[in-house]
């Protein structure tokens, strides 16, 4: 595994992360959650990522990986969900940050994300204020924003952020020459969303329902030339390489995907030209609403 620093923060992460969204699936045995969660750890993924959102992902990290809280980043997110509290809200984020202690089993949160709330929400500064004053507590290690386009700009330009979560894949690129960049210079930390763009090449017609229409027009429109690659290492290799990225996270269940996605990013970057054809692509098929997607 390959290990790059986050930022300016301090601290390394794996370039492969996890995302624990599948982990709070029903359909998980616990068993089969101890034992996916371990595994990964023993591969040398440290970067995991999670969110109030996403089921039981919480307390399945906590229950299965608190013996290993040393050899982890935990990353989670926050900014909703809070009974009594309205979303956003100081209370709320305060709130959050100590639900998600409890749940992880942790004193404190390498990374704290207020996740995709809107700009005027980031604007208010109210959930801002909480996540900065859980930082100023050591409740959190990290101060971070997840989401796209305008309110990403935001959060990047306005200092407050010491990291960044968004999507980036050969299908949503317009993030590349824009806040990734500005944030990779301003030495924030960058977790990569969505590197594979949900693999759209699983349909031969337009999936309905699979959170990957949008993507698999992209990429039909694109028809970007893979050079022999197989798609899932041609898109996490554009990725997990792509200048100012300290780690891109890819979903799964299954512990053989991850060592697939290792094998993938071991090959390291792509050669420049075929990087160049990618984004050459990219550019020449956006109609202009090509957008970040959340």
């Amino acid at each position: 595994m390959l290990y790059r620093d986050f930022g300016n923060t301090g601290f390394k992460v794996s370039v492969l992360g996890y995302g624990a969204g599948m982990l709070g699936n029903d359909h998980l045995s616990e068993k089969g959650a101890e034992q996916l969660l371990n595994r990964i750890v023993d591969l040398g993924l440290t970067l995991i990522d999670t969110a109030r959102g996403y089921g039981i992902s919480e307390e399945r990290i906590g229950k299965h990986l608190q013996h290993r809280r040393h050899e982890i980043i935990l990353s989670t997110k926050v900014g909703y969900g809070i009974p009594s509290h309205p979303d956003w809200t100081y209370e709320c984020v305060q709130s959050g940050v100590e639900e998600a202690l409890r749940r992880l089993r942790t004193d404190y949160i390498d990374i704290v994300h207020l996740h995709s709330c809107p700009r005027n929400i980031l604007e208010a500064r109210g959930s801002l204020r909480a996540l900065e004053d859980a930082v100023a507590s050591g409740k959190v290690r990290v101060a971070a924003y997840s989401g796209e386009n305008e309110a990403l700009d935001w959060a990047v330009n306005s200092r407050r952020f010491g990291s960044v979560e968004h999507s980036v894949n050969i299908c949503d690129q317009r993030v590349i020459d824009g806040a990734l960049e500005l944030a990779a210079t301003r030495g924030l930390g960058i977790i990569a969303k969505r590197p594979i763009a949900n693999a759209p090449w699983r349909f031969l017609e337009c999936p309905k329902g699979e959170y990957v229409e949008e993507y698999w027009w992209r990429w039909k429109t694109m028809n970007p030339d893979t050079r022999g690659l197989e798609w899932q290492e041609l898109a996490i290799r554009f990725s997990a390489f792509t200048p100012g990225v300290s780690s891109c996270i890819v979903g799964t269940t299954q512990i053989g995907h991850v060592l697939e996605n290792i094998r993938c990013i071991e090959n390291g970057p792509l050669d420049g030209d075929h990087i160049s054809l990618i984004r050459k692509a990219f550019r020449e098929n956006d109609p202009g609403w090509w957008i970040g997607q959340i």
